[in-house]
């Protein structure tokens, strides 16, 4: 494959710059525009990679470390876990009811998961996603669902949780009672832990800065 000349090369960015949306583009949860001035060497390498890949975005899975290790099945049954949360946080009504359902199922013996804790933006997925492309692109990464016990665990065993973050189980939704798929939140606002849930709706979109959590497979 022959080189380009540097003419051509003009004429490739000006293509791509008049045919991009910069309106669509989130600078500050990229953090494109800070790496190009702050290191515009390693912003070319990331470029020509791009190029390279056929304009497909490159993700390091080995860039995925550990975030934190839960213990699951460490409780006998819904009512004992519901009290540990009640006396270390709180749960709101849409996550007390979901782990009321058959699908909520708990570890019958204790076990350890590795988890990760990424933006959509970490999976290479530059714009808002739909739900459903978020999991298949982790999926695709090495990453895997978390166990629905993953929520209410990680709120007992997450004390030190900032305030303001807030963060979504990768789960299979569970039907809650009024009949939308939910999925786990783990949150902390106002200095208060909460388990709470919200939609698991497939083609529900999902900001590139958004977070979840996934299993790391081993």
């Amino acid at each position: 494959m022959g080189q380009i000349t540097t003419d051509q090369s003009h004429q490739v960015m000006a293509t791509f710059a008049g045919n991009t949306d910069w309106d669509n583009i989130d600078f500050e949860t990229s953090q494109l525009q800070e790496l190009v001035i702050r290191n515009p060497k390693e912003a070319g390498r990331q470029f020509g990679a791009f190029l390279k890949n056929g304009g497909r975005v490159i993700v390091n899975v080995k860039a995925f470390q550990v975030w934190k290790t839960l213990k699951l099945g460490i409780h006998r049954d819904v009512k004992s876990l519901k009290k540990a949360i009640e006396e270390n946080g709180r749960a709101s009504d849409w996550a007390a009811d979901i782990m009321t359902k058959p699908e909520f199922i708990m570890a019958s013996q204790e076990t350890m998961v590795d988890l990760v804790n990424v933006s959509v933006a970490d999976l290479g997925l530059t714009k808002a996603t739909p739900l459903r492309d978020i999991y298949a692109r982790a999926i695709e990464l090495g990453l895997s669902l978390c166990p629905a016990e993953v929520g209410p665990q990680l709120r007992l065993q997450y004390p030190d949780q900032p305030n303001g973050e807030w963060l979504r189980v990768a789960m299979e939704a569970i039907t809650a009672s009024d009949g939308r798929p939910d999925v786990f939140d783990v949150e902390r606002g106002d200095g208060e832990r909460w388990l709470d849930a919200s939609w698991g709706y497939p083609d529900r979109e999902w900001s590139p800065g958004s977070h979840f959590v996934f299993v790391l497979r081993k």
